[in-house]
């Protein structure tokens, strides 16, 4: 079978031609893998090859090693390792020859594959000479040779977890790495691939960190390059810098005055690229101090483990002048919106800033505004509204308070005449910002007061029917003004205006040109926060926009024959219309007087829903789904009605593991129905019940949904009650053995710890649901055998220390559950066990008021339960 010209085919311009190809390739893969692996790669290492089929074989070669989805990866991993030994040698044998290649594209393709390879069998302790192999000829090949050995070993640090490679290793690749960044380098080439190698093995340095002298010499070859002849070096050097700035903050702070003055004359002198990545330097110190200032709430000892080094205070006097400076648009900046310029980047860096220093930068920004928001240039004018809309995030409302007072009035009269339509996008952005932070019940001086209410509201209803970036930001200011006044009580200072603000809304979002700059959308999300937000005085009009948002619904249900265009646009309008009942529902659900009219049209409304599953469109689904779960809540056991019709749906939606939001949605809407249809819900649990446990024996399902089965468990446990004896054979194992996996965590990252404590706080969840759905029941005696697997669980979880709150109250409620369910079949184990009593103590002395009514219950189930 000759491969070149399959390969070829695979890239042609004829569509048919190209499918042939594709499943030719398909066929041989399937039924001969080594031999479909081995002609690849001798493909890509032949020089004889065109360019063409040598680099899509490199392309397929690396994506049968590696995929997104966990679970095929894994598949694709476990396929590799089974290869034969010999074959895979052959393979790895012509992937080391095309690092010697003169066609680059083969070279970049090849380095790319061989980290892949090195990802899998690294960690399994094979192809322990690959390293050493790369390194030992470096200094004696060919430039393009070392540039493709560089490349490799970056790709490679990206793909390889630090612990796979041992230090001897690390220091090799390091030393490698530092001396092809040197400027005695004389190709580009290879500075550009060093650089960018750096970059990757930066995560592998920490012994080198922590040693002075080769930090110094790291970091001195870094602050040369950021001043290379060649753009792409310096960019890549700037974001080396960046990634020093969080990885190793704690090690920089001999270097910070060298690096001020490198990163203010690249803002201030080169291209963009460079220019961004030194402001993206100061953002990322900020990010490291906003978080050591938050986790130590202020607080801090002599000897706190990660102390806080003040850079930006220390730095402000120079830093805030360099980025005002940034703000002032150049004539020839993208302005396009959200386009990524160095005025975006500034603005972002200065608003980080005010969060990282509070009230101190508030006397360096405010000449700035006052000497430039009047000036004839729109730059400067944007450019001072920008500046103070970014420091409102951070600063005391005492110290913004005043200031924010004496612009208000100024803002709205910009927003009404400022000629250019940039001020004005930026001038409804920032009264957002004003009404975002600075404006609520919580405020000691009010910024919206019934002297200057009626005027906001009219500018800004004015400004939605101006330019759409500019009627988007309308939206917004107007979505935070309404968010304001969430805890007001009866009589809001909008309601006098509610009616002409749903119209305005309701307009907005009937614009011709409403696609742009996400307007509808924006117009949606801010009718929900309004009637959200909204009181009592308000819900007849809240009432009446029913029948006008299902009328809207029932408008898109009937357009047919759309082209693909238009048919995505529509399935985005439905999710907004959708989410928009969802709030309503919500809302006039929430009160007895309202309910009645909103149950008239229930029937309706769920037609319409049932409707729209049968359009077939993820986020529509999503919607749809949430507004039938805000439906059952409200309607309680008379939704069964529904049940007949809705259950396909539902069943569809546990089934839908690609788009794994909607299945956790779904998930989420059972528990609504089982707590709204109590009993009532017993018919259907068989075919909920058989599809949750589908999902949880699946490895295609994403693992964010399995906490939210969990509790689902606990859900329809206390739905049924002691029907849900059936299931225990099958519930029970499950969660036995996840919560077994969960219990152990140690040296994992943030990010598994959190996902840790989701999966623990569901089957904990689970456990407390079953437990009170068989209480005072005959039945109860059937959970006794699970009761010792229970406790050690509570038991090893309180001694890995890691949990957090949600499952600390879940934990201690569910050994108060036990007992109260148990009685004295539970007091026994409660009293052998080995840190219940501890573990109680604790929960008792919490300040977090939850966990302390949760432990004061328990105490009281568990004293029952052990004087019995």
């Amino acid at each position: 079978m000759e491969v070149t010209q399959i390969l070829l085919n695979a890239q042609s311009v004829d569509g048919s031609v190209r499918k042939h190809a594709e499943e030719s390739l398909k066929r041989f893969q399937e039924e001969n893998l080594a031999g479909f692996l081995l002609s690849l790669s001798g493909e890509l290492s032949s020089e004889e090859k065109p360019v063409d089929s040598r680099k899509l074989a490199g392309l397929i070669l690396k994506n049968a090693l590696d995929a997104k989805e966990q679970h095929r990866k894994f598949e694709l991993v476990q396929r590799w390792l089974t290869l034969d030994v010999g074959v895979k040698a052959q393979i790895k044998a012509c992937l080391l020859q095309t690092l010697t290649s003169p066609v680059y594209e083969a070279r970049s393709t090849a380095s790319q594959v061989i980290a892949k390879v090195a990802g899998i069998e690294l960690p399994q302790k094979q192809w322990p000479e690959l390293i050493g192999s790369l390194l030992s000829s470096i200094h004696q090949v060919p430039v393009h040779v070392k540039q493709a050995t560089l490349e490799t070993l970056g790709y490679l640090c990206e793909e390889v977890s630090p612990d796979a490679v041992e230090q001897d290793h690390v220091n090799k690749i390091l030393t490698a790495v530092v001396q092809g960044m040197n400027p005695s380098e004389g190709s580009n080439d290879v500075r550009l691939a060093a650089t960018r190698a750096l970059y990757n093995a930066l995560s592998f340095a920490q012994a080198n960190f922590s040693n002075d002298m080769e930090r110094d010499y790291i970091m001195k070859v870094v602050c040369e390059a950021t001043l290379s002849p060649e753009v792409k070096i310096r960019q890549a050097a700037f974001e080396c810098l960046v990634s020093i700035s969080s990885s190793y903050y704690e090690k920089i702070a001999p270097y910070m005055q060298d690096i001020f003055n490198i990163t203010a004359k690249a803002v201030k002198e080169d291209e963009e690229p460079v220019a961004l990545q030194a402001i993206e330097f100061w953002s990322s110190i900020c990010d490291e101090e906003i978080d050591i200032l938050e986790d130590y709430g202020g607080e801090f000892t002599g000897d706190s483990e990660i102390p806080c080094f003040y850079f930006i205070k220390q730095a402000l006097p120079a830093l805030v002048p360099m980025l005002l400076e940034t703000l002032k648009q150049e004539e020839d900046q993208d302005q396009d919106e959200g386009a990524w310029n160095l005025a975006m980047a500034g603005g972002t860096c200065l608003g980080l800033v005010a969060r990282t220093v509070g009230d101190d930068i508030v006397p360096l920004v405010m000449p700035f505004i006052e000497e430039n928001i009047t000036k004839p240039d729109w730059r400067q004018r944007e450019a001072a509204t920008y500046a103070f809309g970014s420091i409102l995030e951070g600063p005391s409302p005492n110290k913004l308070t005043p200031l924010v007072n004496v612009a208000l009035n100024f803002m709205l009269t910009a927003l009404t005449n400022d000629p250019n339509s940039h001020v004005k996008d930026t001038t409804a952005w920032t009264l957002g910002r004003i009404f975002e932070f600075l404006h609520g019940s919580n405020m000691e001086t009010p910024i919206v007061t019934q002297a200057n209410c009626q005027q906001i509201i009219t500018v800004l209803l004015q400004s939605m029917r101006d330019a759409p970036n500019v009627a988007e930001k309308a939206c917004g200011a107007l979505y935070f003004l309404a968010q304001g006044y969430e805890d007001i009580g009866q009589t809001s200072p909008l309601t006098p205006y509610f009616q002409e603000i749903l119209q305005s809304l309701l307009s907005v979002s009937h614009r011709e040109d409403a696609g742009e700059s996400r307007l509808r959308t924006a117009a949606y999300e801010t009718l929900n926060e309004v009637v959200r937000c909204s009181t009592d005085a308000t819900a007849s009009m809240v009432s009446q926009l029913v029948p006008v948002i299902m009328m809207e619904l029932h408008k898109t249900l009937e357009e047919h024959s759309l082209s693909s265009d238009e048919r995505q646009k529509q399935n985005e309008l439905q999710g907004l219309l959708c989410g928009c009942l969802q709030v309503i529902i919500q809302k006039l659900g929430s009160s007895d007087q309202t309910k009645y009219a909103l149950m008239q049209n229930a029937d309706q409304i769920m037609n319409l829903f049932l409707r729209v599953f049968a359009s077939r469109s993820a986020t529509v689904h999503e919607e749809a789904m949430l507004a039938i779960g805000a439906l059952a809540y409200v309607m309680g056991p008379d939704f069964a009605k529904y049940m007949p019709e809705f259950y396909k749906y539902l069943e569809m939606g546990l089934q839908n593991f690609e788009e794994y939001q909607v299945c956790a949605v779904t998930v989420g809407v059972v528990g609504d129905i089982c707590r709204a249809l109590e009993e009532k819900v017993l018919p259907w649990c068989d075919g909920i019940m058989t599809q949750l446990l589908k999902d949880l024996s699946s490895n295609q399902l994403h693992r964010s949904v399995k906490p939210p089965i969990f509790s689902c468990f606990g859900d329809i446990a206390m739905a049924i009650g002691e029907n849900f004896e059936k299931y225990l054979m099958y519930a029970m194992p499950m969660l036995q053995s996840a919560a077994e996996l969960s219990a152990h965590t140690s040296s994992a990252d943030d990010e598994m710890i959190e996902y840790t404590n989701l999966l623990r706080n569901g089957i904990l969840e689970a456990y407390s649901g079953i437990f009170q759905g068989f209480k005072n029941s005959p039945k109860t005696q059937l959970l006794i055998p699970y009761a010792p697997h229970i406790v050690q669980f509570l038991d090893l979880i309180y001694m890995e220390k890691d949990m957090d709150e949600l499952v600390m109250k879940t934990a201690i409620g569910v050994l108060g559950d036990l007992a109260d369910t148990l009685g004295s079949n539970a007091g026994s184990l409660i009293q052998q066990s080995l840190s219940s009593k501890d573990f109680l103590n604790e929960c008792l002395s919490s300040e977090d008021h939850l966990i302390k009514e949760a432990a004061e219950w328990a105490k009281q189930a568990i004293s029952r339960a052990i004087s019995i």
